[in-house]
């Protein structure tokens, strides 16, 4: 019992005792952090920073232990010369360069005390990643939580940032790495490092010693930042040169005058290259406003779909108005003005090979980039128009096409011809042996189908009566049959680098201070190439002849397509107008081919004609054209995702857009499109029965669509010597469809 009532009062007595020994326990650590505090401030200022708290002390004194870890031997090194410090030793950082030291509280009154100083060792500085680079250019930036998605395990975050007024999206598992993301897109847009290293460092990347940066598939990974080597501040926008998404020498960017409306744009004479001092590192606003102070800026028009918009600034220079277009407007400002500059004060701002427009052999009517960015505009524009601007579900796509025709020295009397889209090819299974079916739905193959119709429209134009001659772009030729009027041109608009030979590289190499491809004809370069079925890409021809049957595709075989970039090398031998309307008319080329992206000189010129450059006994009227290749301003940026099944297309004179199912070849009823070979075959009976007197090549009775095809002996002559001309250069063998799909006949 006794034992029982002392029971409480001796709980009592262990809960004070353990209270007490709690008490203790916080007041020696808080001595213990006060009493080194007042030691280092104690020294002088010069001294104090060689004093710094171990992190381990740090976490050791906020644990529950009441020991005083004075003495405690930072590395487990043992001591110098077997003794302890003097009291009152500083302590000296490890920094991993294997000194140690041994820590003891600082006393009052020890005037001899004597720092060690630390030891600065020299090492690498260690890299800022892109978040911490876009924050010195651009401080106070808002990063923006768009979206989560995924399971809770496996979260996908995407933030946004918008710099200059683009906004730049990335994605990732954890908000940090989706902001990082989103940094590293908005530093590729405009920022330029003094070198590559300090670059793909900032990317958290390295590169290796022995880069070869001429090889076809670059050895890291982002090859988006251009003009690495040019020295030049990164603390604005953009400046002259530069080059990015958002930076004023964009990937199609030039030295030449951006859509200046200009009263007169006859071709003239190159001027010499410009007198007046560096202007390095100056925004063009701001070189201009030196030249021609207080011009006023004129926001003519904004266009273009989402993900790609465009805005039009003008500026008025000794009576003359430039044009400038970009993503936003301090951009198309900036390329008003370098308009300006280029074409008043001769300075040319880029003068990067790969980026410039490489010239037509012929007579140009028109300033290069003026033409490109004026024929761009135009397509976008009818396409918005088209698409009830870009609302349409058949807007979506990944390649846009068209073609432009001028008729003169004015690029405003210029007049759209075609607008298509598509990325696929027929099914194998799909194919029509009566010409029911498109085989290649590519926007740039579909485009020049528009035009053939076109074609036909004129001539059926001419034929009607005297008063429409006049109106048709067609006119009696001397030598037999038609030929176009005098400075009527035709200029294809291609989105991107057409696929082929004058895709497959580009990307890799449109480096600011490239000097021309150095490799252009190595032997991995030039190759024929066919389409996959059914999906996106291209591969190289085999080194035998490939001989494709019907019955084989049908079993399973997959139908082999020619790549774009080899039909626009076919047709700058043989013509856009095709074996059948060769019957007609004299061979009929392209004057330009423009590209909204991936520009690279050397290779696009390589694919579209300088690989068959030795084509020999081309029948007369046939030649090699050589169209003036060009990027544009405002280049349009790149489209991720899954391209759809459908293409579309317009010709001028059709009341709408057609949208053909790729796959069959047919539209979405299952119906024969306009611009299959049965619809066009039927157009040229109708002309051939009123022209059969004054046909290029006779033919007596046309029947089989094959049979007309090879009356037209000149175009197939011309056909020959192509092939021989690859199969000469070791680019393998041109690979033609199945022979049946030709054998279908029609009555009139």
């Amino acid at each position: 019992m006794a034992e029982r009532r002392r029971g409480p009062g001796a709980a009592a007595r262990r809960r004070g005792r353990l209270a007490l020994i709690r008490r203790l326990r916080r007041t020696t650590r808080q001595w213990t952090v006060l009493t080194k505090h007042e030691s280092s401030l104690r020294q002088p200022r010069n001294q104090q920073k060689y004093f710094t708290m171990d992190v381990d002390d740090e976490e050791n004194m906020s644990s529950s232990s009441t020991d005083v870890k004075e003495n405690r031997n930072v590395d487990n090194v043992p001591p110098k010369d077997g003794g302890g410090q003097g009291a009152g030793e500083g302590t000296q950082l490890s920094n991993g360069s294997g000194s140690s030291s041994r820590k003891r509280p600082l006393e009052e009154g020890n005037s001899k005390f004597r720092p060690k100083k630390r030891k600065k060792t020299p090492g690498p500085v260690l890299p800022k990643n892109a978040l911490m680079q876009l924050n010195e250019i651009k401080p106070g930036l808002q990063y923006k939580l768009l979206s989560q998605t995924g399971p809770v395990h496996a979260p996908m975050f995407v933030m946004a940032v918008e710099v200059n007024g683009q906004v730049f999206e990335g994605s990732g598992p954890t908000k940090k790495k989706a902001k990082l993301h989103a940094a590293e897109k908005a530093l590729r847009s405009f920022v330029q490092f003094p070198n590559a290293s300090e670059a793909h460092l900032a990317m958290g990347r390295t590169l290796s010693v022995n880069t070869d940066f001429t090889s076809d598939q670059a050895d890291f990974p982002d090859t988006l930042f251009n003009g690495f080597e040019t020295p030049v501040p990164s603390d604005a926008s953009f400046y002259l040169g530069s080059n990015g998404d958002g930076s004023f020498s964009s990937s199609g960017d030039y030295g030449l005058p951006s859509s200046a409306v200009v009263s007169s744009l006859s071709q003239s004479p190159l001027p010499t290259p410009s007198s007046y001092p560096s202007t390095s590192g100056k925004n063009p606003v701001m070189i201009l406003n030196e030249l021609r102070p207080g011009l006023k800026y004129e926001f003519l028009s904004e266009s273009g779909e989402s993900h790609a918009k465009n805005f039009v600034m003008a500026v008025a220079v000794d009576g003359q108005t430039f044009e400038g277009s970009g993503r936003n407007k301090k951009l198309a400002k900036a390329r008003a003005a370098q308009s300006a500059l280029a074409s008043l004060f001769n300075m040319q701002l880029d003068q990067t090979p790969s980026r410039q427009p490489i010239p037509s052999e012929g007579l140009q009517l028109h300033l290069p980039q003026v033409l490109a960015d004026a024929v761009a505009r135009l397509v976008v524009d009818k396409f918005s128009d088209l698409t009830e601007n870009f609302t349409s579900p058949h807007a979506r796509r990944k390649v846009l096409a068209g073609i432009v025709m001028t008729t003169g020295t004015d690029v405003k009397d210029a007049l759209v011809i075609s607008v298509s889209t598509g990325t696929k090819c027929i099914n194998g299974e799909y194919m029509s042996d009566r010409g029911l079916a498109l085989n290649d739905c590519h926007a740039e193959i579909i485009s020049r189908r528009c035009l053939l119709k076109f074609l036909y429209t004129q001539l059926e134009l001419y034929l009607s009566n005297k008063e429409d001659q006049q109106k048709s772009i067609f006119m009696k030729s001397e030598r037999g049959g038609f030929k176009l009027k005098e400075n009527v041109q035709f200029h294809l608009y291609i989105s991107t680098s057409p696929c082929g030979d004058a895709r497959i590289f580009s990307p890799h190499e449109a480096a600011q201070e490239d000097q021309g491809d150095r490799h252009p004809n190595r032997k991995a370069r030039g190759q024929l190439r066919t389409k996959i079925e059914s999906g996106e890409g291209t591969i190289p021809v085999r080194s035998t002849t490939t001989i494709q049957t019907w019955d084989g595709v049908l079993q399973g075989e997959r139908l082999l397509t020619m790549s774009c970039s080899d039909k626009i090398a076919r047709w700058n031998v043989l013509g856009i107008q095709g074996a059948l309307l060769s019957l007609f008319v004299e061979p009929i080329y392209f004057s330009s081919i423009i590209l909204g992206s991936l520009y690279h000189g050397d290779h696009l010129s390589r694919a579209v004609y300088q690989r068959i450059a030795e084509i020999e006994d081309l029948p007369p009227l046939y030649t090699l054209n050589r169209p003036l290749l060009s990027g544009i301003s405002n280049a349009e940026a790149r489209q991720p995702g899954k391209a759809p099944n459908f293409s579309v297309n317009w010709t001028v004179g059709d009341t709408g857009l057609e949208v053909i199912n790729a796959t069959t070849g047919k539209d979405e009823m299952g119906r024969a499109s306009r611009l299959c070979k049965h619809a066009f075959y039927s157009r040229w009976m109708r002309i051939h029965a009123k022209l059969s007197s004054s046909l290029r090549s006779k033919i007596l009775k046309p029947n089989l669509y094959h049979e007309t095809k090879q009356g037209a002996t000149e175009y197939q002559t011309a056909k020959e010597c192509l092939f021989k001309a690859f199969l000469k250069a070791g680019l393998g063998a041109w690979v033609e469809k199945p022979i049946e799909q030709d054998q279908f006949s029609l009555t009139v």
